[in-house]
């Protein structure tokens, strides 16, 4: 019964074989060839695809809101180029991190030297990106500086004001330690505000060579 209900679709499927040129197992071969090229095509697109390299990388907005890949230059900005000299144990040119202070280009320098006046840097004084860092020695005198920023940043940009600073201020000063730093404050309370720079001759610890060092970088 059943041979012969297979018959009539076994004719049917020589006969179209005959028609193409073609064997019957050829005929087989190209359905099942077709099969399998529909099936691959539905797994493609139903699979999860892996994400390409570009887009597990961090995009950075552009002007036009469009996200951009970061470059290679973009990167290498990320870093400050610092020249630290004089009294460190490895004077020389260091690459730093974005946001360095003073004390990490000291770091990099392998440190102080046993002779360095720790006393007049600024520890704290960011750096910028092409800046020299001056390490005195004790009793050394300072020489002009090349650039704005040297002297470990104890050259400031911007003028302190004697009558609104306050410790941690004046202590960036060259040469103002916590003592005489609080004895600038002591003496506006007792006096009032400073009049003029020449009035730090009043304050305790401070004589005529300090002021002279002192007067290019204070206001009142």
């Amino acid at each position: 019964m059943g041979m012969g209900r297979a018959e009539p679709i076994t004719r049917w499927i020589d006969s179209v074989a005959d028609r193409l040129g073609v064997t019957i197992w050829g005929l087989v071969a190209g359905v099942a060839a077709v099969a399998a090229a529909a099936f691959g095509g539905w797994w493609a697109l139903a699979s999860p695809q892996t994400p390409q390299v570009e887009e597990l990388l961090p995009s950075v907005a552009t002007a036009e809101g469009v996200p951009a890949q970061p470059t290679i230059t973009s990167l290498a900005a990320q870093r400050i180029i610092v020249h630290v000299d004089g009294a460190v144990l490895f004077p020389g040119v260091h690459e730093l991190a974005p946001g360095a202070r003073v004390h990490d280009a000291i770091d990099a320098a392998a440190g102080l030297a046993a002779d360095a006046d720790r006393s007049r840097l600024n520890l704290a004084a960011p750096l910028n990106d092409g800046q020299r860092v001056w390490v005195p020695s004790i009793g050394e005198a300072e020489p002009v500086p090349l650039n704005p920023g040297d002297f470990g940043g104890s050259k400031v940009d911007a003028l302190v004001n004697l009558n609104t600073a306050d410790l941690a201020a004046l202590e960036t000063l060259p040469g103002v330690g916590p003592s005489i730093a609080a004895a600038i404050i002591g003496y506006r309370g007792e006096h009032g505000a400073f009049s003029r720079v020449e009035s730090l001759l009043e304050v305790p610890g401070i004589g005529e060579a300090k002021l002279e060092q002192l007067a290019p970088l204070v206001t009142v």
